[in-house]
């Protein structure tokens, strides 16, 4: 089970971290991503990473604002979104979500690789 935390309203141009915390850990999975959602519209992938190693994925909506990073040192794995610069088109539901990646960059922010999801937090920018 995944479980996010630090969704909230914060202003144009400011910054918010979210965070997911994995419970009852796959160890099937190997990369962790941050998904978002807005009410009529597909999900879609915002930042990725390989759970060993360094390789991060942006999408070209959030590279240069966003951060994701992850904890392997801890008995739960976390992982953490820092969002700065935010930006009204920002808000959304954001879901962080598990799953096994076989090194096809195109697949990396695709739903079809994940299949552990967290329940989601509101972000909301005004």
């Amino acid at each position: 089970q995944l479980v996010e935390s630090g969704g909230g309203s914060v202003q144009a141009g400011g910054s918010l971290r979210l965070s997911c915390a994995a419970s009852g850990y796959t160890y099937s999975s190997n990369c962790m991503a941050w998904f978002r959602q807005v009410p009529g519209k597909e999900r879609e992938g915002g930042a990725a990473i390989y759970r060993h190693g360094d390789f991060t994925y942006y999408a070209d909506s959030v590279k240069g604002r966003f951060t994701i990073s992850r904890d392997n040192t801890k008995s739960i794995l976390n992982f953490e979104l820092q969002m700065d610069n935010l930006e009204p088109e920002d808000t959304a539901m954001y879901y962080c979500a598990a799953g096994f990646w076989f090194g096809d960059r195109t697949e990396v922010l695709t739903d079809r690789v994940y299949k552990v999801w967290g329940q989601g937090t509101q972000v909301t920018v005004s």
